[in-house]
């Protein structure tokens, strides 16, 4: 199965974990599994079809060399600090090293209970492990760091969420599952002799390139911010809202970590909140670069003590100095993406501007976020009737489109822009095809009835989301009314 566990996460001492035995899973049966993650671990597709594998992933037969742990960690939840969550139903088996060398953490979710699991079952519902399954398989299909999913077995357990579901097992992998709340432990807990050792397991695991510096720890705090940003950036850039960004769910590698009430845009509104849960909108889609900096302030208020240990303000003026870069790092993301979106070769003083004016009039107008760009890529330079044009579809108000379209016309002829290039550009950049929730639903519902074959479908086509992929053309259709209606919480 898995041959080579190297479990360096669990060398660290043991205040970072809880030693946990996975609780068997009644009837465990193999709903989807994942070829392109079991590659990772140089696993053969017909790995899955032997009985062990569905008994090892459902948490039922301890693996060789695995070690199963909890991770211990904090984090500001909802803006409140929670001084102890840790992983309350994910069980880390250990390192799983391929043959390139790389390593990949190997991590059971809803393999029952753990010290962390305080009054909950330790389970998740088929439900929920559909859902991260296909949306970490989307987001890497969108070229969006993230964590993968290998498989999902089912079992016949009932638990109860707000009504009785079924339980089932995620295999996710990930280089590390460290979150900015595990810096967060150990700082509020002045346990500052783990935090230097946690900082130093990253240095001498995931940021080797910074690990020479004269201060290392700057250098550390300096590199997650700048990959926060480009994540969040991208998010934005697709549509993405993650519905919970607390500091326990964020990656301290600048993956997209722990999905539950995610939701892509349907219709452009910038308010958009994901998670029935956040009544506050907290973490609506267009607060998530704010919420982003403000969690790494987080963050760099648990570093201040590596960062200069006897200076307490110059360990300020450090952990300043690396927030600095959010902004800059964040913005040229973003700018480069959005003139990417529009298929902009050269770089203009306006583009921002002319990006912005879209933005507003999408939201004015309720227009379909993806689909919108989508057709954006088929409009013609030298056509004077954009009214006419297949984005101009996308609107209530053709109308409306056609004084944008005028100015972007205009932008385009004076980069001598190629339509047919142009096209193929911003086809590589707009996906046909996202994970919206009401295609979720549906794969869900056909899972509770015993049939997974939409699951597979689902991440097939969401592994290639900018191919044209004409067999699936009902897929990049406007979104039933219905859909309007589903809500996702918490407890997704």
């Amino acid at each position: 199965m898995i041959s080579d566990f190297t479990n360096s996460y669990l060398r660290l001492p043991e205040a970072f974990f809880e030693r946990v035995t996975p609780t068997p899973l009644p009837a465990p049966e193999l709903v989807a599994f994942n070829p392109a993650a079991l590659g990772l671990l140089d696993l053969p597709l017909e790995v899955v079809e032997a009985p062990a594998f569905v008994e090892a992933f459902a948490g039922n037969r301890p693996l060789p060399g695995a070690e199963p742990v909890a991770m211990c960690y904090a984090g500001h939840q909802f803006g409140h600090y929670v001084p102890r969550l840790g992983d309350g139903r994910a069980i880390l088996l250990g390192e799983a090293t391929n043959r390139r060398g790389d390593r990949w953490e190997v991590q059971l979710k809803g393999a029952g209970r753990t010290p962390f699991s305080r009054d909950g079952d330790g389970r998740a519902v088929l439900r929920s492990t559909i859902r991260e399954y296909l949306c970490s398989e989307a987001m890497h299909g969108l070229g969006i760091p993230t964590t993968r999913a290998m498989c999902i077995v089912g079992g016949r357990e009932e638990v109860y969420r707000e009504q009785i579901e079924t339980a089932a097992v995620l295999t996710r992998l990930a280089p590390t599952h460290v979150r900015f709340g595990t810096f967060e432990y150990f700082y509020h807990a002045g346990d500052y002799r783990a935090l230097w050792e946690l900082a130093n397991w990253l240095l001498a695991h995931h940021f080797q390139q910074v690990a020479g510096y004269r201060n290392p720890y700057h250098e550390l705090l300096r590199e997650i911010v700048v990959s926060t940003a480009r994540l969040i950036a991208r998010w934005q850039l697709v549509g993405f809202a993650h519905g919970v960004m607390n500091t326990d769910n964020l990656s301290v590698l600048g993956l997209t970590l722990d999905y539950g009430p995610f939701g892509f845009l349907d219709r452009y509104q910038p308010d958009f909140i994901c998670n029935h849960s956040d009544y506050q909108g907290r973490y609506a889609f267009d607060q998530q670069p704010r919420i982003a900096l403000w969690n790494l302030s987080c963050l760099a208020q648990a570093m201040l003590p590596l960062l200069h240990p006897e200076d307490g303000e110059a360990a300020a003026a450090l952990a300043n100095e690396a927030l600095a870069e959010f902004e800059s790092a964040f913005m040229a993301t973003y700018v480069r993406g959005a003139r990417e979106k529009l298929g902009l070769m050269r770089e203009d003083r306006g583009d921002p501007r002319l990006f912005a004016g879209l933005l507003r009039l999408l939201a004015e107008q309720q227009v379909d976020y993806t689909r919108f760009f989508r057709a954006l890529g088929r409009f013609s330079s030298r056509d004077e009737a954009p009214e006419r044009s297949e984005a101009a579809a996308e609107f209530a108000d053709p109308a409306a489109f056609a004084v944008w379209a005028a100015s972007y016309r205009e932008r385009l002829r004076a980069e001598n822009s190629d339509d047919a290039l142009r096209r193929r550009a911003m086809d590589q950049v707009n996906p046909k095809y996202i994970l919206r929730n009401y295609l979720a639903e549906q794969a869900i519902e056909s899972a509770r009835g015993g049939d997974f074959r939409e699951i597979e479908r689902l991440r097939a086509l969401l592994a290639r989301p900018f191919d044209e992929q004409p067999e699936r053309e009902d897929y990049a259709a406007r979104p039933p009314a219905w859909a309007g209606r589903i809500e996702v919480s918490c407890s997704s």
